[in-house]
């Protein structure tokens, strides 16, 4: 193995020598590694320092047997491999130093010219910019290979992941991308941490938004937390109006102000697209089929069209009116794709009423506590809908700005049922709904508006002169 900077005359030297061997040797390969003189010291450094060696020039020229495998038998410099090649086949190069200035100048224009080449082959392909915010978040730890695996975004696509953090967190970051790299994901083109935030969201495709506040309301006012938040939002909107792409697609997760984040990026960001600003709440989804599916004793995957309406992390409602079980074991059986009426298979009303209602606390506390898997398998999903679609007639609860919908005031983002198509979404409004449940939105509706007004006021008291 013979490496060296591109433009050394000793690696030229060694290297037409090294080419007249496996001309004439039967059993003799070359491997030829260059690099640009400005990158050579940094790659001498590590390569020395993951086999053990010593070793400070160029080149530096190594022995490996291809049929056994194990670490590399070091020879040294471009004198080693004269004394070597002398020494074992009675050959050696007689080569003068104005050849090899002249074969070192042109190893370096061909070395530049095959690195112009490989740049523009990978500018061809452009991977999606994927950032992800307060990524030192478990959430992110459990989200980075569903992203990376091809499942998400197709097995054709390559991504870049962006790590967004403070800097007390940098060394958590660092052990991130160092496992990602690990793994080797083929898809996963770059993998990088951030914590200086000018630099955030450039060129952003996905900005997944995983800020959280750790509520104690015996400490501080839910006020001062609504203020907490707005602040973070009122930082990240004009970078993502700046850095990221015209028709980037932002999506608001965690445990706590879901629906709040995702109305103030808008607030603040206003040439965001609103319908690219989303609100996830299948994390909440996902855990009421669960329970559900525990009581009719069935696979929770057979539980479809469970709503979530209003503010996802805050007071919601879960809607089983349009639920439906596929797969449940009863007295009438079909094909697979045959559904049953959720609300007529359990016959206890009164568990719905107290059990299950009183549940949504006990749900709530659920996904509060959990280590990430659920809500990151939630991006997940929500991500893979809204480039791929989701399926057909199913229903998908996501947190939108209103424009009216289901007679909720315009102006709030509110988790409704919608689905995704063609690389957007849109409100199933066909859907029918009951007074009882008109009047519960109405509740959830009010509450978020006086959620976004404490917001504003928040904001507008700290920074007078902000724009209304």
């Amino acid at each position: 193995v013979f490496t060296g900077k591109a433009n050394c005359p000793y690696y030229a030297k060694a290297e037409l020598l090294a080419d007249y061997l496996q001309a004439n040797l039967p059993d003799f390969r070359v491997h030829k590694i260059t690099q640009h003189p400005d990158k050579w010291e940094q790659w001498l450094h590590e390569i020395c320092e993951i086999n053990g060696w010593e070793h400070r020039q160029s080149p530096i020229i190594w022995r490996e047997l291809l049929d056994r495998g194990g670490k590399g038998l070091l020879l040294g410099g471009v004198n080693d491999f004269l004394e070597y090649a002398q020494h074992y086949y009675g050959i050696t190069s007689m080569m003068l130093s104005e050849e090899m200035l002249d074969i070192a100048e042109e190893n370096l224009q061909v070395h530049i010219e095959i690195e112009k080449e490989e740049e523009e082959i990978k500018s061809r392909i452009k991977p999606l910019q994927i950032w992800i915010t307060s990524a030192s978040s478990p959430i992110c730890y459990q989200l980075i290979p569903l992203l990376a695996n091809g499942e998400v975004f197709g097995m054709t696509t390559e991504i870049s992941i962006h790590l967004l953090d403070t800097d007390q967190f940098k060394e958590v970051l660092c052990s991130i991308v160092m496992e990602a790299e690990d793994m080797a994901f083929p898809l996963l083109r770059s993998i990088s941490k951030h914590t200086e935030i000018d630099e955030a969201f450039i060129q952003a495709d996905i900005i997944i938004v995983l800020d959280e506040v750790l509520l104690n309301l015996e400490v501080q006012s839910l006020e001062n937390y609504i203020r907490e938040v707005s602040e973070i939002c009122q930082v990240y909107a004009p970078l993502i109006e700046k850095n990221a792409k015209s028709g980037v697609r932002v999506i608001s997760s965690g445990k706590t102000f879901v629906n709040l984040k995702a109305m103030m990026i808008m607030t603040y960001g206003p040439s965001i697209k609103p319908e690219n600003v989303i609100a996830v709440a299948t994390t909440w989804e996902s855990a009421a089929k669960a329970i559900l599916a525990r009581k009719l004793n069935m696979n929770a995957a057979g539980v479809k069209d469970v709503i979530v309406w209003g503010n996802i992390t805050g007071c919601n409602y879960i809607d089983l009116s349009h639920a439906k079980l596929y797969g449940y074991d009863s007295a009438i059986w079909g094909p697979a794709n045959f559904p049953r009426p959720l609300l007529n298979m359990i016959y206890d009303s009164e568990w719905i009423r107290s059990e299950f209602l009183s549940a949504q606390s006990s749900l709530s506390s659920r996904v509060s506590h959990c280590v990430g898997m659920l809500p990151a398998h939630a991006l997940a999903t929500v991500l893979r809908y809204w480039y791929h679609g989701s399926p057909p007639g199913e229903i998908v609860s996501v947190g939108i700005l209103t424009k009216g919908q289901f007679c909720i005031p315009e102006g709030i983002v509110f988790s409704m049922p919608v689905r995704f198509q063609n690389g957007n979404w849109e409100v199933m409004t066909e859907l029918e709904i009951n007074e009882t449940t008109q009047e519960v939105l109405g509740r959830l509706a009010h509450e978020l508006i006086q959620e976004k007004l404490v917001a504003l006021k928040e904001i507008k008291e700290l920074h007078p002169y902000a724009a209304d």
